[in-house]
């Protein structure tokens, strides 16, 4: 289990992170999700031990990060989203090299080498250089050699990055086989729709606040009541977009046009009702188009009321 106590990181008078609490069950797939510079890597450095917090802390199965780093390091797999390969060394090597910076046996590291690369797809190229792997197999070597100590906990920051789809598959098919073997993976993306597919919660940083966490099935049950509504109106499209606005179920309702679009939350009789207030506030009404919103939507309307409600607080 990972928990994070109140979190914060501070780089002079810039808050990396702020009060960040929350619980990562074990054997689980958590992701982050933010834009860049919204704190992903930050709070992945302080949980892989490389920079101290400002305050609070990280316990990792009990284990302080700030007390107790060196245990922590045992128990975790770090993946960064930049990371150095060497261009001289084989496969093969390369992991080995690794496996002793562990203080892995000869036979010991020579056994894990052969699970590895079989389990990231690489077994055929333990003879090549790093140098000539494609970049999808750079990081997946990559990931075998997070892999080598045989971490309980793996922290991959952004591992789909600058890959090209079926690269993308097969790394998403790697991680789901790690969970399957228990491990606890904590991986971030600036990407939602890539985690939604393997992750079983999320949580969505923005400028170093953790805005949003939860379980991935419980988030898409309860988006199921909240929809894209665009209403096209004939005239008066000022008059409309106040109606729509000061409607208790109605969020970001903008103008664009003849079309005023909002987030909708009710059922399919909430939505009739509110289309009847509409024709009889004297609102020609055209025609209504209703899309449910998917979890890319979820994060920029969250990201987007956060930044509305700061701003108006400055």
């Amino acid at each position: 289990m990972i928990e994070f106590q109140h979190v914060s990181k501070k780089y002079g008078t810039t808050k990396a992170l702020a009060d960040v609490s929350l619980t990562i069950e074990s054997g689980t797939i958590y992701g982050f999700v933010g834009a860049n510079g919204a704190g992903k890597s930050t709070a992945f450095s302080i949980l892989a031990t490389l920079i101290p917090v400002s305050s609070g802390d990280i316990l990792v199965n009990g284990k302080s990060v700030t007390y107790e780093a060196h245990a922590v390091r045992a128990m975790i797999g770090y993946m960064p989203d930049f990371f150095g390969v060497y261009d001289q060394l084989k496969v093969e090597e390369y992991l080995d090299f690794y496996g002793s910076a562990y203080q892995l046996s000869e036979a010991v590291r020579a056994k894990k080498i052969t699970e590895l690369l079989s389990l990231v797809r690489l077994t055929e190229k333990r003879f090549e250089y790093v140098d000539d792997l494609s970049r999808g197999m750079k990081q997946r070597l990559c990931l075998a050699r997070t892999l080598i100590h045989n971490p309980d906990i793996l922290i991959l920051d952004e591992p789909a990055s600058g890959l090209d789809p079926r690269a993308r598959v097969e790394m998403r098919d790697i991680l789901k086989d790690l969970k399957r073997l228990g491990k606890t993976i904590c991986i971030s993306s600036h990407i939602l729709p890539e985690l939604a597919e393997i992750c079983d919660e999320i949580g969505v940083l923005h400028a170093g606040r953790l805005i949003a966490s939860g379980n991935i099935a419980e988030i898409e049950a309860q988006l199921q009541g909240e929809k894209w509504v665009t209403v096209s109106v004939v005239e008066d499209e000022g008059s409309a977009l106040a109606f729509f606005a000061n409607l208790p179920q109605v969020a970001n309702a903008t103008q664009q046009g003849d079309a005023i679009s909002f987030v909708f939350t009710g059922d399919e009789y909430a939505q009739a009702a509110v289309l009847k207030q509409a024709i009889e506030a004297g609102i020609r009404v055209s025609a209504l188009e209703v899309q449910k919103k998917n979890l890319e939507d979820v994060f920029m309307v969250i990201t987007k009321e956060v930044a509305q409600r700061e701003s108006q607080n400055i």
